[in-house]
């Protein structure tokens, strides 16, 4: 089990990095992480929902997604409360403070999961969330050091030097764990460190004298991790610090409860494309050849920041001087004459007007659609591949003239002038046929193979742990357990 002394710290990257070179040694390695609080998700090969930090592991391990590899997976949608999915299905929705009391609820479905998982692996990788130094939250945990107990898992634990007191993070994390959970932290790693990893050799002794616990190695910064997409919104933080200029420029509304956002990824590679990221407190960019709503977790509450923003006065400003805008799922939602939420599922029943920019309209449903899809834009032609995850049934005369064909159906909508366009399909820009068709309407070249680079980042990730971590070391750690040890 992959553990840190924080959020961030690499975990996902390096579960990621792992599966995909022991993987590549013929061991069939799984990804698992009981888990995940995040609104970046993606469908498994049953139709439920995991994170996309789950479904990117999976791909490093050249196998299937499945909704077991991520059991539990929160998806906030307030300051407070969070939708909880079970095993890819909307389990209820709860507050922080209700969730904390019913989580242990959920330890027979976690542990559920990765004994299906085991059955099939020579190897599980577990990703922990979080922090296990988060001892307020010991109780009932099912994310870190509460499933290694259930488990029976061998941890090791990843500490940030680029943060800054890595030391004091490792031995902080030691010093304020009970003697059990600290007895199963077998290893730790240090994570981005810049320059020469030699520098740090007095560093990483002074760790593992303090806590007993053996070095795996340390991992330099990894500049390929740009090109893999992020787990969630510090990630998307993180890209948006470093914009780049390209030839057209696309606006992206920061919405509070962005969800889905790493369908930006592959528009953000394109050397033609810069995606700029719109904060709050600041306008539409009156240059943008596209405005781009993305998902939402919570879209009435996203709609009314959207306003309050006065973003739908320079939206409609936009469009009215010819630019093209389009939503993508609770952004195609937006984009109508109503959204209405009659079963309260977003809070109050109600029903609030729209954008306006398309003649639809949105009712919001209990039941939530998952399911990849495969489909063909119908202006070029293009075949794209997706998903959708979403609430909701969407209706009117736009939807005449669809966005997408799903075989013998129509997906989405277009308005009559032909600018404005919206559909439930999520990733479908990393289908480089449509991509680079839907860019040459804005007057942009496609010039990259967005799932090649993926894998070729994938295989130079694993190359870069294979050189600074030792893999044996970990595969004796996990062979330990086999052992009864």
């Amino acid at each position: 089990m992959i553990q840190g002394t924080g959020s961030n710290v690499g975990k996902s990257l390096i579960v990621a990095g792992l599966c995909r070179a022991l993987a590549d040694r013929g061991l069939r390695t799984l990804p698992f992480k009981p888990q995940n609080m995040s609104n970046n998700a993606g469908v498994a090969a049953e139709g439920g929902e995991i994170g996309r930090a789950q479904m990117l592991q999976a791909k490093a391990a050249r196998v299937a997604p499945s909704v077991h590899m991520n059991p539990v997976l929160l998806k906030p949608e307030s300051e407070t409360g969070a939708q909880v999915v079970v095993q890819g299905r909307r389990w209820g929705t709860l507050r922080a403070r209700d969730y904390g009391k019913r989580k242990s609820e959920l330890l027979v479905p976690v542990l559920e999961s990765f004994r299906k998982l085991e059955a099939d692996a020579d190897l599980i990788l577990v990703e922990g969330a979080g922090s296990p130094a988060e001892t307020n939250l010991r109780a009932g945990d099912i994310a870190n050091m509460g499933f290694a107990e259930a488990a029976d898992v061998a941890v090791a634990i990843v500490g940030d030097i680029e943060r800054g007191g890595v030391i004091a993070s490792l031995v902080g994390t030691h010093a304020v764990l009970d003697p059990a959970d600290r007895g199963r932290i077998k290893a730790f790693v240090i994570n981005r460190f810049r320059g020469d990893p030699a520098l740090f050799d007095e560093g990483v002794a002074e760790i593992a004298r303090r806590t007993g616990w053996a070095p795996l190695g340390t991992i330099p910064h990894f500049e390929a991790a740009d090109r893999l997409p992020a787990e969630d919104v510090l990630g998307l933080e993180d890209r948006t610090a470093r914009p780049r200029q390209g030839r057209i420029r696309i606006a992206v509304p920061r919405l509070p409860r962005i969800a889905n956002f790493d369908d930006l990824d592959p528009l953000r590679a394109e050397p033609e494309v810069e995606v700029a990221i719109v904060e709050p407190g600041s306008p539409v960019p009156a240059d943008c050849a596209l405005v781009l709503l993305p998902g939402s977790k919570s879209t009435i509450a996203d709609l009314a920041a959207l306003r309050r923003e006065g973003w739908d006065i320079d939206i409609a400003a936009h469009r009215r001087r010819g630019g093209a805008v389009l939503g993508l799922c609770g952004g195609y939602q937006m984009l109508g004459r109503s959204i209405a939420d009659p079963e309260g599922l977003e809070g109050p029943p109600q029903t609030v007007p729209g954008l306006g920019l398309l003649e639809i309209d949105t009712v919001m449903q209990g039941e939530k659609t998952t399911r990849a899809t495969a489909a063909r834009h119908l202006a070029s032609g293009a075949p794209v591949t997706g998903y959708e995850i979403h609430m909701g049934l969407t209706a009117g005369p736009d939807c005449r003239r669809p966005f997408l064909a799903v075989g013998a159906e129509s997906e989405g909508a277009v308005s009559a002038d032909g600018l404005v366009a919206g559909c439930y399909l999520h990733g479908l820009f990393a289908s480089d046929a449509f991509r680079r068709a839907f860019l040459a309407g804005l007057g942009a070249t496609g010039a990259i193979r967005y799932e090649a680079g993926v894998e070729a980042a994938l295989d130079a990730l694993a190359a870069h742990l294979a050189r600074h971590l030792s893999l044996d070391a970990i595969l004796a750690l996990a062979a330990e357990r086999r052992r009864g040890g």
